[in-house]
This record gives structure tokens, sequence and C-alpha cells, in this order.
């Protein structure tokens, strides 16, 4: 269900003027990696970033993210300047605001299924963060991997983890980057269905990177971008 007190017109997050550029290693001038970006998503939408590789998609997700720091331009997450505040106060807002989906599951191979998941509740404070985690586990069909640690799951069911963990906290945003690129078509056919159906469920705003452009369709609107530069805002076809 969508989210009481949040229409979906709200802009969730705001991107103005960002920026990116980063010194060659000879000394001899600057990389643009990102110019003069601007943006907003709205509460609810979702919204592809298309374009070929090295176009800075990865880049730009990171920024919004607040995992990098721009050279120039502001991102707001719900009026929040990311860059006006310091490296703790980001990790605290985007452990608040923001899940995670990456092409590389990015699971700490240390920890089981479930403490996975139950890490991002217990660092937000969640009650009953075990019982939590546990039930969202089960809705992606891992209830009986629960302890089974990473490299004794298969890609799907690691990237199962990755969305549960995503989710579990109830963010206001998720941002996905590639995340069928490491998965054969059928299993990553499951995994969209499935990232979009809670997506819709949790009426959460979704900002995802692809190089699909048949898996861009699957959201309201597409980003494209060509050197570093937004080309396009087009709303994706149905």
């Amino acid at each position: 269900m969508k989210r009481s007190g949040i229409e979906l017109s709200s802009p969730v997050i705001e991107v103005d003027g960002l920026c990116k550029q980063v010194t060659l290693a000879d000394g001899q001038g600057e990389l643009q990696i990102l110019q003069d970006i601007r943006f907003a998503v709205g509460a609810g939408e979702s919204v592809a970033i298309v374009g070929a590789s090295g176009s800075g998609k990865s880049t730009l997700l990171g920024l919004l993210a607040g995992l990098d720091v721009p050279s120039r331009g502001a991102v707001r997450l719900q009026g929040t300047d990311l860059f006006g505040l310091d490296e703790d106060a980001r990790a605290a807002l985007r452990g608040e605001s923001i899940g995670f989906v990456f092409q590389s599951f990015q699971l700490l191979p240390a920890l089981t299924a479930l403490e996975n998941v139950l890490l991002p509740l217990e660092l937000a404070g969640v009650a009953d963060a075990r019982a939590v985690a546990t039930q969202w586990l089960e809705r992606v069909g891992l209830g009986s991997r629960l302890r089974h640690y990473p490299k004794h799951l298969s890609g799907g069911e690691q990237q199962r983890v990755a969305l549960a963990r995503a989710f579990a906290p109830d963010p206001r945003l998720l941002l996905a980057d590639e995340p069928t690129g490491n998965l054969d078509a059928e299993t990553g056919k499951a995994i969209i269905e499935l990232m979009f159906s809670f997506n819709r469920e949790a009426g959460t705003t979704l900002i995802l990177v692809t190089h699909d452009e048949s898996l861009a369709r699957r959201c309201g609107r597409m980003l494209r971008m060509s050197a570093g530069r937004l080309e396009e805002s087009v709303v994706a076809a149905a």
C-alpha cells in the first residue's frame, strides 16, 4: 500500500547542477564524469537511468546515495542537502531513508542470510528486528535458508537476500544498480518481478540504473545519460 501522508507528486530526491570531476593521474587536466545534472523524483515514482557503459550512471547513483561527494551541485533527500551534512550524518540519513540493491549483491560473507537482513534493522533500532528480518526472508522464498552463509547460496538466492535487506527497513527510496547483471535471464526476471511487486506494495520511490532498456521500460520514466550529461527524460512506454 502507499505510505500514508505522502503525495505522489512530493519530491523525495532533487538533483541540482550536479557535477563530478577528477584530476587525471598524470596531473594533466581533469576528467569530467558528470556535468550539470538536474532532475527531481517524486514519492512513489519509478525512474530508470539508462546509457552506455561509462556514461556516468553508476557515479550518479553513488552521489544520490551520498556515498561519493560531487565537485559542485546539490542532492536534496526529502529536503535535506546531503552534502551539507558530515559523513556520519549522511550515513545516518541513508540508514533511515535508503535501500540498496547492487549487481554484486554486497552481502557480508561472515554473516548468515538472516544476519545480513537483520543488521540494518538493528542499526535503525527497529522493534522486533529479528521477526521482521525473518518475515522478509520468508517473503522472498528463503525461509529455510536463514542460517546459510552467502557462499552457500546461489546468485539468485543472494539477490533475494539483498532484496529482503533493502525493503525490510521500509525505506523511502530504493536505489538499484544493475540488479540482474550477475544473474541468468530466468533468475533475473524473477528478481525483477519481486522488486517491482514489493516496490508497488510499499509505495517506495525507485531509481534503477540499467543498460537493459526492456527493464527500463518497466519504470514510469527514463533518464538517458551520455558522456556524463543527462540527454533526455522520457516517459517510459507501458
